[in-house]
């Protein structure tokens, strides 16, 4: 039986008061850069080493009585990744999809922002003076959006990290939609995902 589902965010107004929500947003910025002078980074996508060990996206639990989602996502981000956030804010036409997990009563709001370089550097810069760094957050990583010539280097090998909840699966969406890669190299690296056994990595902050 399957314990998770998506759903439309005007669907997700209609959960009860027992369901908490949980927005987490994928930071990314266009990247000129040359890796060893002949691989193009393309984009700097970052991802977050959680307390728990596992890689996840930066947000945290929204009080929906008290804040729209995206007011509660901005107030989280300002929390985990520092003063640097103030920059920018995440709004609603950045959303993406929600998907709810009946075993822990979540329902999880995933968004992705654009912002320029210099913006994410300095979320990168700053992230170490958050109040949760070092708590919560243990640090910021990059995603390598490249494989290296032994075939396994880069994306491939940092999908074998662990993840928290379906932050893997956003992760390859979010790449192949907004055209970060090529769409026919995740489509590879979804099928070689798909033969693994199912992860059991609860959804959390």
């Amino acid at each position: 039986m399957a314990t998770s589902s998506s759903l439309k965010l005007v669907e997700t107004r209609a959960l009860g008061s027992d369901w908490r929500h949980l927005c987490t947003v994928l930071l990314y910025a266009p990247n000129p850069g040359m890796l060893y002078g002949r691989i193009p980074l393309r984009y700097t996508v970052l991802m977050v080493m959680r307390f728990d060990g596992r890689l996840g996206f930066p947000g945290g639990f929204v009080n929906t009585h008290h804040h729209s989602l995206e007011d509660g996502l901005n107030r989280e981000l300002s929390k985990k990744l520092g003063k640097a956030v103030s920059t920018f804010r995440v709004e609603r036409a950045d959303y993406r999809s929600s998907q709810t997990d009946v075993k822990t009563n979540v329902v999880g709001h995933f968004y992705t922002k654009k912002l320029t370089l210099a913006q994410l550097h300095a979320v990168e810069t700053g992230a170490s003076e958050a109040r949760a760094h070092g708590l919560e957050v243990l640090g910021l990583v990059r995603v390598p959006l490249y494989t290296l010539q032994d075939g396994v280097g880069g994306l491939p090998t940092f999908l074998e990290n662990s993840f928290i909840g379906t932050a893997r699966e956003q992760l390859l969406d979010a790449l192949q939609d907004l055209e970060l890669v090529e769409p026919d190299y995740i489509s590879g690296l979804k099928a070689a995902i798909a033969h693994r056994p199912p992860s059991v990595d609860p959804p959390g902050t």
